[in-house]
């Protein structure tokens, strides 16, 4: 129960931290809605050529758009959350404050990053996701059990987010500049996650391959659930099956990174 109440507060922590930056959340939500609106009407071009690309139509395809400039800062899709601090924290040694700590190391940055998520849903997500919605036509559903299912994945997609990029992050115990590994975490999460295009649109055998990344769970898998596309349980399972490996992974790749970690006079 304590450690339950410890890592709530490092959430709710997380939440109040990006809650003080109330310009830099405006100036989101204004870049969201305008790449949206960029990204909105390439779309609606590529697919008067292209109809039915990838099984949408135009309002699905739309719906997408919107949903991942929605996504796009929650998931931390191409970074910016708490992967360059942790970086950072290792290559200054300051990691050795953390391992001190009465927490998990990794269950400490995960709860904090789930409140930085939650944050930026709410404070960056909603509100371009309602102006495409009310501009444009899209596919929402009208069933309350679908956006429940919905939220559900959101919240699996946090965790897998997350699973990946703690592992980059860990990649520092062993480079001495992360800045190489944080440039690929950005080009493969805005190409795996679908943020360019819907996976089902790339061609075979390059959609299959993809298809069973861990990036398609980001985005690929809630944006199916809403739109009706896939049954929520075979979704659960591809995204929770992909949080516990990488979170499994996490675990080892920390305990030999700390090997590594010396601490004077300790």
């Amino acid at each position: 129960m304590g450690s339950a109440r410890l890592y709530a507060a490092v959430a709710a922590g997380g939440f109040r931290r990006y809650a003080t930056y109330r310009v830099a959340t405006a100036a989101g939500v204004f870049t969201n809605t305008v790449f949206g609106l960029i990204l909105v009407y390439t779309y609606l071009a590529l697919w008067d050529e292209r109809p039915h690309l990838g099984g949408y139509d135009q309002a699905q395809a739309v719906t997408y758009v919107w949903l991942g400039q929605a996504l796009f800062a929650t998931l931390a899709i191409q970074g910016g959350g708490f992967e360059t601090e942790l970086m950072e924290r290792i290559r200054t040694g300051e990691v050795a404050i953390d391992l001190y700590r009465p927490a998990d190391l990794q269950a400490w940055w995960l709860a904090g990053d789930l409140g930085r998520a939650l944050f930026q849903l709410l404070g960056r997500g909603v509100l371009p996701f309602v102006f495409g919605a009310l501009f444009f036509p899209t596919a929402l559903p009208h069933d309350p059990v679908i956006w429940l299912a919905f939220a559900v994945t959101i919240a699996l997609a946090m965790v897998v987010s997350y699973g990946i990029r703690f592992l980059v992050a860990l990649s520092g115990f062993w480079l001495m500049d992360g800045t190489g590994a944080v440039q690929v975490l950005m080009v493969t999460g805005m190409f795996f996650s679908g943020m360019a295009l819907p996976l089902n649109a790339f061609p075979d055998p390059l959609g299959d391959i993809v298809t069973l990344l861990p990036w398609s769970a980001l985005l690929q898998m809630p944006a199916d659930v809403l739109m009706g596309r896939t049954d929520p349980l075979p979704a659960f399972a591809f995204q929770a099956g992909w949080a516990v490996v990488l979170l499994a992974v996490g675990r080892l790749v920390q305990r030999a990174a700390t090997r590594r970690v010396v601490v004077q006079g300790g």
